[in-house]
């Protein structure tokens, strides 16, 4: 089975969210899945055709906010899709 590939369009960004692992509270509480907040931190996987507006490079880490984005599953894995002018900071 071959992977998939995709590459955005324009000034869009592909990101694949990363996932806390805190599954329990600093109090010991354990937070079922359907509870947990959706990621707002990922890596940028590809970056679109006009990269010389894109302020961001493959293999970045970055904040986004919760709720932008379209997703999608490549090869079974969570992905967005956005603008990079969604895009809320670089983390280094």
């Amino acid at each position: 089975m071959s992977e998939t590939t995709i590459k955005p369009l324009g000034t869009r960004v592909l990101i694949r969210p990363l996932e806390e692992n805190t599954t329990r509270t600093t109090a010991g509480i354990y937070i079922p899945e359907t509870a947990k907040e959706k990621p707002q931190t990922g890596e940028v996987i590809a970056i679109g055709d006009e990269e010389e507006d894109i302020p961001v490079k493959v293999g970045q880490k970055v904040l986004f906010p919760k709720y932008t984005g379209t997703e999608f599953k490549i090869d079974g894995v969570e992905h967005l899709i956005m603008e990079a002018s969604d895009l809320l900071a670089v983390i280094e």
